[in-house]
């Protein structure tokens, strides 16, 4: 896809800095000709994609539409405002603050606004899906506040195995009475309750905060229950299956909360935001909103079902034994006992599918080696690529895999990707050929 905005930025870089532009020129060549398989990466358009390099980066603008700290501001106010209205509408909510520079710093605010140091809150440990804001010992929320954490379905027999124990939450959350009650994840398959977590925050007085980064775009285009009205607060990424700029978004229909998030965002734990991306968060939720985006949405979920079909028919196991959102975790053992996650990453990155290892349920790996693997299909649907070429892909991680990353095999796959890749071209990414080699 020809991209003169593109090119012409490209041009003017490799003028200015030469060793940049190379830089960039190989990252550009890489997206191009790779699978990109990581659940929590996409690829944006043109337009949001541009929106990030304007003269909006030039100016500060602390505070918030209307009370801002520094002269000059009418025309980011009018920015702003329309990427609170887009969000707010986008997610049938009545409150939004768009300045979270990241997911894990919307997680901050947000228990900033609600929680005081050393006060308790309840989420999914991170070794079974959680992520490293919900209360990871060497983060913020495991620093200043004191985790409990609910489990998984453990016993093989149960129908719901490897899938959130709801009674048990309850249990759990019926012993500490946390502040907070936590849900949304950062590596679950499956579909999220958040009718019956809000019955649990209730039973114990909390809060529910609910982190939908990885299935924002699921929700906005209605194929994931919305966390409204039962949650008290939404956090999300503005990336992932939103299809948007690197960032974060905090969400809410209650007007007291609205004004303590804000307080916790600025001047609590963020500065100046930065306007050039909240003008491409606004320009991706402008996109999210057309009828297109639903069935982009809905190829996502039928992608991730059709690769997760097309590794169990090799051999593998996909945990909780299935999906139904965007992504898989693949359990390698079954296919060999040897295999870890990190070789996995590894052998099939020289092949072209760019992947991450990742921890399944009760892995008994330690993180750097892991028995699995994270999938997701957001990236790869943007550009195109339907359920039969999903069972493709299947068909040329097994090969890889199979083939204990042989050199020859990684080659051949990697011609067979590049063909593919050819066939599906990216959005919005060009750049001129590299002219140095890394």
């Amino acid at each position: 896809m020809h991209d003169p905005i593109s090119q012409s930025v490209n041009d003017l870089i490799r003028r200015q800095d030469p060793e940049i532009a190379d830089l960039m020129a190989h990252e550009a060549d890489r997206q191009q000709f790779t699978l990109e398989l990581i659940a929590s990466e996409n690829h944006v358009s043109p337009a949001v994609m541009h929106a990030m390099g304007t003269c909006l980066t030039n100016k500060y603008a602390e505070g918030y539409p209307g009370a801002r700290y520094y002269g000059g501001c009418e025309f980011h106010d009018r920015i702003e405002s329309l990427a609170i209205a887009r969000a707010c509408d986008l997610f049938k909510c009545r409150f939004a603050n768009v300045q979270p520079h990241s997911g894990a710093q919307a997680n901050t605010a947000a228990f900033m606004a609600v929680m005081k140091p050393g006060e308790t809150f309840a989420s999914l440990i991170l070794k079974d899906g959680g992520h490293l804001s919900h209360g990871m010992s060497l983060n913020f929320s495991g620093v200043y506040h004191k985790p409990v954490h609910y489990p998984l379905h453990y016993d093989q027999s149960h129908p719901e195995f490897e899938q959130i124990d709801y009674d048990a939450a309850m249990a759990v959350c019926t012993e500490h009475k946390p502040k907070v009650v936590m849900c949304g994840y950062s590596a679950y398959p499956r579909t999220i309750d958040f009718a019956r977590f809000r019955k649990i925050a209730d039973a114990c007085g909390a809060l529910l905060i609910a982190d939908i980064a990885h299935i924002a775009g699921l929700v906005a285009a209605g194929v994931h229950p919305s966390p409204f009205p039962h949650a008290h607060v939404v956090t999300t990424t503005t990336h992932k299956t939103l299809r948007g700029p690197r960032g974060g978004l905090i969400l809410t229909n209650e007007e007291d909360l609205i004004k303590k998030i804000n307080r916790a965002v600025f001047p609590g734990v963020q500065g100046g935001p930065l306007m050039h991306v909240i003008a491409s968060k606004a320009v991706a939720f402008g996109e999210a909103l057309r009828p297109e985006f639903k069935d982009y949405a809905r190829r996502v979920v039928a992608n991730a079902r059709a690769l997760a079909k097309g590794l169990i028919s090799r051999g593998y196991r996909i945990t909780s034994g299935g999906t139904d959102n965007h992504l898989m975790l693949v359990d390698l053992r079954p296919k060999s006992a040897d295999l870890t996650g990190h070789d996995a990453e590894n052998w099939l990155g020289k092949a072209g599918i760019v992947v991450n290892k990742n921890g399944i349920p009760n892995d008994p790996r330690p993180p750097k080696l892991t028995s699995g693997l994270r999938l997701g299909t957001p990236a790869l649907t943007t550009r195109g690529l339907s359920e039969r070429d999903m069972d493709a892909v299947a068909g040329l991680i097994d090969e890889v895999l199979a083939g204990g990353g042989d050199e020859a095999v990684c080659a051949s796959v990697r011609e067979r990707v590049r063909h593919l890749c050819e066939k599906h071209p990216l959005p919005g990414v060009e750049a001129a050929a590299p002219v140095g080699n890394l």
